[in-house]
């Protein structure tokens, strides 16, 4: 059976982890400014682990 995403470029293929990841730091940066550290570090962690998975 054929890959529904077999024919698309590996930067269209990307799109939505990089949206993942974008949002993640975004919250990590909305933690920070609140002060919760501990969420911010959680969710740049997060960040850093799709990266790595994705990338």
């Amino acid at each position: 059976m054929n890959n529904l995403f077999s024919g698309l470029a590996p930067a269209t293929e990307a799109v939505l982890p990089l949206v993942i990841i974008v949002l993640m730091l975004g919250a990590a940066l909305v933690c920070l400014c609140a002060g919760e550290y501990k969420k911010a570090v959680y969710w740049g962690a997060a960040a850093v682990l799709n990266i790595s998975v994705t990338f």
